[in-house]
């Protein structure tokens, strides 16, 4: 391990640590296993024990909450920056890139060369894929699945729960290659089929064929992907 800075840290006796950067302080919790070339940030904690642990505790103290821990993995080549917090039973693939103040709620899995905007939260028991770009304050719930190299644009909620508050949870499934944009809001249940294309702002409320651009409130179909990629790389094209 490389120190960046002064040496103040927490890292159980039970978890398992590669040759890591790290900065000033963290906490690494349990069995977590954090793999070679991963960097820490200040203040990041691997491995948080699940709410109803912590309901349970009688003692406070890190020391309490690393008895407890299952512990997450961390993949190589993984950059951790300050502020993040990261639950136990999570598994983040390798060359993944957080940004500051990310939660990752329990029970999530992150595919490789993935990239989690500053603020955003991923409440537990979520799939991610591969190379996945998820911007700055998306919020993602519990039961949602994303495929491989999709992106979410800033901002971006998914619901779960079509006539909350209720037990009756419905995730969104998002297919690969989907592009949705800023400020867009998915309600619960619903499937975006592959190559889709969410315009900023829309809410949608039904399932998005495959390679179709909806945009709107509600979201309604305007053309097809083909379309969308003709304008973009006319836009491009135009601005260099």
């Amino acid at each position: 391990m490389e120190n960046i800075g002064f040496l103040m840290r927490y890292i159980s006796k039970r978890a398992k640590i590669g040759k890591i950067l790290f900065e000033n302080t963290f906490s690494i919790l349990g069995r977590s296993i954090v793999e070679d070339f991963v960097y820490i940030g200040n203040n990041v904690i691997i491995g948080y024990p699940v709410r109803k642990k912590i309901l349970n505790l009688k003692h406070k103290g890190i020391n309490i909450l690393d008895k407890i821990s299952n512990g997450s993995i961390i993949g190589k080549n993984t950059i951790i920056r300050t502020n993040c917090i990261i639950y136990e039973n999570v598994y983040v693939g390798e060359n993944v890139e957080f940004g500051h103040n990310v939660i990752v709620r329990e029970n999530t899995r992150i595919g490789n060369k993935t990239k989690i905007g500053t603020n955003t939260i991923i409440d537990g028991n979520v799939k991610i894929g591969n190379n996945v770009n998820i911007q700055s304050s998306c919020y993602i719930p519990p039961k949602t699945i994303i495929g491989n190299n999709v992106f979410l644009g800033p901002c971006v909620v998914i619901t779960n729960d079509k006539y909350p508050p209720s037990t009756n949870l419905k995730g969104v499934i998002i297919e690969d290659s989907v592009v949705i944009g800023a400020n867009a809001v998915l309600l619960a249940g619903i499937k975006i089929c592959k190559n889709a294309v969410i315009g900023a702002g829309s809410v949608v409320t039904k399932d998005v064929p495959e390679d179709t651009v909806v945009v709107g409130n509600p979201a309604r179909k305007i053309y097809k992907r083909e379309e969308y990629e003709r304008k973009k790389y006319s836009h491009f094209n135009t601005n260099l």
